[in-house]
């Protein structure tokens, strides 16, 4: 695998193994917190470990979850970036999400247009400390962005005593 630019981001996604690491069709079919339905978001992480809360808190299995595989996702250095911070969109945690699927909704309906950036940073609600990465993947600069060859993930058992 080629390394990524000097000073890029390198998120990591988790996926089913039937997926692409680079499809958000997923989201697409059931929306997030930071989408609405029919649009192809990717959700990534801002390291593996967040991923891998990320997938925890949206399993709820009490198990291990089966047949997963985690990339890092490669995102070109001078690739420009949105965010949203914490405090812009009150309450950002609240369950019904309303408040950022507007924002969301919004930054990917104008990216698609080529007026917004491709990735959008979010705060992650699990990893307080961290952000995650909302990839858009119908924007024009879509095309730029790779994935890193999968890999199996393995949960370690511990994390699912009773």
């Amino acid at each position: 695998m080629a390394s990524p630019p000097e000073g890029a981001p390198i998120p990591w996604r988790i996926c089913k193994n039937i997926y692409s690491i680079l499809d958000g069709e997923g989201a697409a079919r059931y929306p997030g917190r930071w989408n609405r339905l029919g649009q192809r978001v990717i959700y990534a992480a801002e390291t593996f470990s967040g991923a891998m809360l990320e997938i925890l808190v949206h399993a709820n299995i009490g198990r291990p979850p089966k047949d997963q595989h985690a990339a890092r996702i490669l995102i070109p250095a001078r690739m420009s970036m949105d965010s949203i911070a914490e405090d812009s969109i009150a309450p950002w945690e609240h369950p019904d999400r309303e408040a950022t699927r507007e924002a969301g909704s919004a930054w990917y309906e104008a990216g698609r247009k080529g007026r917004r950036s491709a990735i959008l940073l979010v705060p992650s609600i699990v990893a307080r400390r961290e952000r995650n990465f909302l990839i858009n993947q119908d924007h024009p600069d879509f095309r730029h962005i790779r994935a890193s060859a999968p890999e199996a993930v393995a949960w370690d058992p511990r994390l699912f005593r009773q």
